[in-house]
């Protein structure tokens, strides 16, 4: 039997999923699920609006189905709202319009989605600090000490593209500039010597300088919360994809190896890769997820053959694990595509549950190995 036969088998069994928790769906964007049955998100400018459209465009792109992209378009239309409020508007306009707007522009050619995903661009840009070259995460922080104001995270890597984007699109070095000085930042101040990534770095906003570092969703300021992990491995592949300069695929193969060698039997990593493991100790599928996903295009862009195979086999075995051990394919009762997400260990939030993102990356993983399969 060939041995990739169980990626078509499980991308149909992805699209029927879908198909089927698409037409019982009555929130507009999904965030966790509580006893298998997804949750509205808090409100429209939550970080996580992007990822259920974001899902349909991409089982759309292969699979033609219109509903995906009637719904997708229907969701990228209720999130004006927060665009044009601009006030609650944070660092993470990537995910919320690189998955909505700039999909359906490269997709369908809208230019009402590639002006709202410009007008993100901007926004993400005016967070920019010039002194400390990074950009702020939000404008209020109810999670720890840490000021607002000089306060920047992990997760901000997989906002950059939007800004490389909209550089491209407007003829406009100032973005790009803005996005590599950040990821500079990031390699610096987040990134170990051991490939291990901290959540959060709060500056000085005046001076610039690093005054602390926080514990943020993982176990503690000294740790290695995985989702952290692979919003590196993920973000700093995407910066080398737009830049082709080696210092970002360097870190990003950096972060990938110290992942990798930290996963359990199974390939599906704990929620922190230094907290207290037993058998017990949450996993988070949606750290495995985006972190397959971009060791997938790792492997894409790097030239030596042995690492290529290196990053791809790591990555199929994530996705086959996920797919075999946490998929809900044939149960009717989980919405969410996997299972044994962990959304905030610290704080005891959505543990062992499915997250819209973890279920994203898993279908962008699952259609880039589609990809090489029909390529």
């Amino acid at each position: 039997m060939n041995k990739n036969a169980w990626v078509t088998t499980a991308w149909a069994d992805i699209f029927k999923k879908i198909k089927a928790t698409s037409q019982e769906m009555t929130i507009d964007f999904p965030s966790m699920t509580e006893s298998g049955v997804y949750q509205n998100t808090h409100k429209p400018w939550a970080w996580v609006v992007g990822f259920w459209p974001g899902l349909l465009w991409l089982l759309y792109e292969k699979e033609s189905y219109k509903p995906f992209m009637d719904m997708a378009i229907d969701r990228e239309d209720t999130m004006d709202g927060p665009l044009d409020e601009y006030v609650d508007i944070h660092h993470d306009v990537g995910f919320m319009w690189q998955l909505t707007s700039m999909k359906q522009y490269e997709l369908l050619g809208n230019d009402l989605s590639r002006t709202r995903a410009l007008r993100a661009a901007s926004h993400l840009a005016s967070r920019f600090n010039i002194n400390g070259r990074f950009l702020t995460a939000w404008n209020k922080n109810d999670v720890n000490s840490a000021d607002p104001r000089g306060l920047s995270i992990i997760d901000s890597t997989m906002n950059l593209p939007i800004l490389y984007w909209a550089a491209e699109q407007l003829d406009a070095p100032r973005f790009k500039l803005i996005a590599m000085a950040h990821a500079d930042t990031v390699l610096k101040e987040f990134i170990r010597e051991d490939g291990s990534v901290r959540h959060m770095v709060e500056f000085d906003f005046l001076s610039g300088e690093v005054k602390k570092h926080h514990g943020g969703q993982g176990y503690n300021q000294d740790s290695a919360w995985s989702r952290g992990a692979s919003w590196a491995i993920h973000g700093c592949a995407l910066s080398y994809q737009y830049t082709k300069e080696p210092r970002y695929l360097d870190a990003a193969m950096k972060t990938a190896d110290f992942f990798i060698s930290q996963l359990p039997e199974d390939h599906i990593p704990h929620w922190d890769f230094r907290a207290p493991r037993d058998e017990n100790t949450p996993r988070d599928t949606s750290a495995a997820a985006c972190a397959a996903s971009g060791m997938i295009l790792i492997s894409d862009l790097v030239e030596d053959t042995e690492l290529k195979e290196r990053y791809l086999s790591a990555a199929t075995n994530i996705l086959k694990s996920l797919s075999d051990n946490y998929s809900t394919y044939d149960d009717p009762n989980q919405q969410g595509l996997l299972i044994a997400g962990a959304f905030n260990c610290p704080q005891g939030l959505g543990i062992n549950c499915s997250l819209i993102y973890g279920d994203y990356y898993f279908v962008e993983g699952m259609s880039k190995l589609v990809d090489r399969l029909q390529g």
